[in-house]
């Protein structure tokens, strides 16, 4: 479907370039990848000791050793983290942080939302996300709605893509008849920066359908760039963008037993973001100024039924936003911000709908010394519900060298999405949703030093949490004129649980990793049937456990991801069986800027499911080589 040709050539001919180059695989003059930084805890750039949120920074470093397209393994290596995907490569992927639903959880990237506004519940899909082409990626775990607004109720994840001078690029090929080609270059100097990286995916895949034969494949096409123009050391102006298209094969539920199975039909998916703004930082006052768009259309097609497409949604927002950072005495700081944001859905089905929301908060911080802390207030205006307020606090304290303290507040709330709202399902009168969290821990360094250990405990309660509501056999209240059924604010949940990491230098050159999650999420719905029962697709425990050994000739690694049994129904009948699997990877350094690398996954052919029905992969053989 697509042409990789450009990547390939881009590939051969990068390396008498990087010869040529020593400073090829230098990062943007003006930017960073250190995991030390975050955006997530204030919504400028600070350092994670100064905030007593949980934050997990990964950097470049860590994604390429885990190696592959498929982003989910990286962020599986994050405690609270757990997963739910249908079937197999490019499938719909939900992040699920803390046991908070994967609508509830903002994602950002390269400073765009990238929430699909078509979905029935809105949030993001991470089954089209490409790994290979990330520089960095942070995940704040917690409600903070006071920064970043709606959606924001477990937690926060910021995606960058890459940035670099020079050209570098990658490919591997393995099991599946799987393929994966990425570039990425730029140039950059004093006066500004330009660059950018594509990656090109394809994949036999395996049957979605546990019961299925047939294989469901995957092709996506993905290429992002950004721009900069210094005109001062204080000014400078942007420009970014990305685009992903992906052709995927689809497993349904066709008549007369509706039960899923091995189909022809497949989907077409088109995104694309851009942002576009202002930078100005004297060192007293930082300010930036943008427009942010996102657009998600989708195509469903059934050969059985015709070449015409099944089913489409197109979602699309617009978002102008100011943030700024103002340092007014010594300590002291000011954090604030507002936004406006158009949305707008269509479907087949549903004639085109929109909505819009706009809040402003600020937050005023101290860090001085050893203790760090910060509270802030956020008012939002919703143009179909009305107001919502949010607050947040935390604070870090070194009590001993190198050992912090830390605790937070937060509450967030999630807006109704457009489909909730305005779909022939929809319900006009819907309240948001509303969380309020807490967290208590201990962090000793922080994650990519040795040797590093944190723990956290945290607990979030959520109210007005929306749900499908059947209205087989009614036609009364919130069911007159809705025969197939509506949404209501019904649900009530509490989350909560511990996190551990801890990693260290076991000997010269042989680093440990470990984290593991503890995590009760129950239904606390009065009156309800499920009234205590555990959240559908949430584990109560998550271990994850990462080894490497730098031998000089080559470099050894390892991935153990264990997760107990779950359920994938709310009235917790149909069991979810717990599951380990195993990831060996391998890195063999061909000079300074080449290596070659392979991996195997799912070492013992683990046969497990995040999704009742729904396959997951076996296990498969890789080998690539990269240019650095």
């Amino acid at each position: 479907m697509y042409k990789p040709l450009f990547l390939i050539s881009v590939f051969a001919i990068s390396s008498p370039v990087l010869a040529q180059d020593d400073a090829s695989t230098a990062a943007d003059p003006r930017g960073s990848d250190e995991t030390r930084i975050t955006v997530t805890a204030t919504g400028t750039r600070s350092e994670v000791e100064d905030t007593g949120q949980a934050v997990t920074v990964v950097g470049r470093d860590e994604i390429e050793a885990v190696q592959g397209f498929d982003v989910a393994r990286v962020l599986e290596r994050v405690p609270g983290v757990t997963l739910s995907r249908n079937g197999a490569p490019g499938s719909f992927t939900g992040l699920s942080v803390r046991g908070a639903a994967p609508d509830q959880v903002v994602v950002v990237i390269d400073g765009v939302r990238v929430a699909d506004q078509a979905a029935p519940s809105g949030g993001f899909d991470f089954g089209t996300l490409a790994a290979g082409n990330l520089a960095k990626l942070e995940l704040l775990r917690g409600s903070n709605s006071t920064i970043w607004g709606s959606d924001a109720i477990g937690g926060v994840l910021v995606a960058s893509t890459l940035a670099t001078t020079g050209l570098q690029g990658s490919a591997e090929y393995g099991s599946r008849g799987t393929a994966y080609l990425t570039a990425a270059g730029g140039v950059g100097g004093e006066n500004g920066y330009l660059g950018g990286s594509a990656g090109w995916y394809t994949s036999d895949g395996f049957s979605s359908a546990a019961a299925g034969t047939e294989r469901d494949g995957f092709e996506q096409w993905n290429a992002d760039g950004q721009g900069r123009i210094y005109f001062s050391d204080s000014f400078e102006i942007f420009a970014r963008g990305r685009y992903a298209e992906g052709d995927l094969d689809i497993d349904g539920y066709p008549p007369p037993s509706y039960t899923l199975t091995d189909t022809a039909e497949r989907q077409e998916t088109r995104q694309w973001s851009t942002a576009a703004g202002a930078v100005y930082d004297s060192g007293i006052l930082f300010l930036a100024g943008s427009y942010a768009l996102s657009d998600t259309q989708r195509d469903s097609f059934d050969p059985a039924i015709g070449t015409a497409p099944t089913y489409t949604t197109h979602g699309r927002s617009d978002r102008l936003a100011l943030n700024g950072e103002w340092r007014a005495i010594g300590p002291l700081l000011v954090d604030f911000g507002a936004s406006y944001e158009w949305t707008r859905f269509a479907t087949l089905l549903d004639l085109p709908r929109k909505t819009g929301i706009g809040g402003a908060y600020v937050q005023v911080g101290l860090e001085y010394g050893p203790v760090s802390g910060h509270a802030g207030l956020r008012h939002d205006e919703h143009q179909d519900f009305g107001g919502a307020t949010s607050f947040g606090a935390d604070l870090s304290y070194e009590v001993a060298p190198d050992l912090r303290l830390r605790a937070s507040l937060g509450e967030g709330f999630k807006a109704p999405s457009l489909f909730q709202l305005h779909s022939d399902y929809g319900n006009a009168a819907l309240a948001p949703e509303k969380s309020t969290s807490f967290d208590l821990g201990l962090a000793w360094h922080r994650r990519g030093e040795w040797p590093y250990a944190a723990v956290t405990l945290y607990r979030r309660d959520s109210a007005d949490l929306i749900g499908f509501v059947s209205c087989f056999g009614m036609t009364a209240g919130i069911c007159a004129g809705r025969p197939q059924g509506t949404y209501d604010n019904v649900g009530k949940a509490r989350s909560q649980g511990v996190e551990v990491e801890a990693g260290a230098e076991l000997a010269a050159g042989l680093t440990l990793l470990g984290s593991y999650s503890f995590a009760d999420n129950a239904n606390r719905t009065s009156g309800s049937a499920e009234f205590g029962l555990p959240l559908a697709r949430r584990p109560r425990h998550a271990l994850s456990v990462m080894a490497e050994w730098d031998l000089d000739a080559v470099v050894l690694g390892g991935d153990l991801r264990w997760v107990s049994k779950s359920f994938d129904d709310a009235a917790a009948t149909v069991r979810l069986d717990p599951y380990a699997t195993l990831d060996l990877t391998a890195r063999v350094p061909l000079g300074k800027r080449t290596e070659l690398f392979g991996r195997i996954e799912n070492l013992w052919d683990e046969q497990y499911q995040t999704a009742a029905g729904y396959a997951s992969p076996g296990r498969g053989m890789f080998v690539g080589v990269r240019l650095k």
